[in-house]
């Protein structure tokens, strides 16, 4: 089976850990086809964004086993990818307004109470 480019890289993981990854150092975390490895992942987010990858690195995470009432069921295996970028280099993608090293107040007053 071949893999087109579009196809290797399914999603941005946007969870709270990879926000401060791509806060602090400018990591991106991305959902790959379990079938790719990493000069294919690598090939894939140059020819999409048009950007140099300076390191790939690739996290199989295994499905886990649920249960609801008496069955028991896997979740599908995922894989997953975290991009580091050549100095110079940047994705702009939607949905993702921090920047990296861009200072954050997490402490708002709440007014009036």
């Amino acid at each position: 089976m071949e893999l087109n480019c579009y196809d290797i890289i399914k999603k941005r993981i946007m969870t709270p850990k990879s926000s401060d990854v791509f806060r602090n150092s400018g990591k991106i975390t991305f959902e790959v086809h379990k079938d790719s490895n990493k000069i294919m992942i690598k090939q894939a987010v140059e020819k999409i964004w048009d950007v140099k990858v300076d390191n790939v690195r690739v996290i199989t995470v295994p499905g886990k086993t649920k249960s609801f009432g008496r069955r028991s069921f896997k979740s599908p295996s995922k894989k997953k990818a975290i991009i580091t970028l050549k100095k110079g280099y940047k994705i702009d993608l939607p949905g993702h307004f921090e920047t990296m090293g861009a200072q954050t107040n997490k402490e708002v007053p709440l007014e009036g109470k």
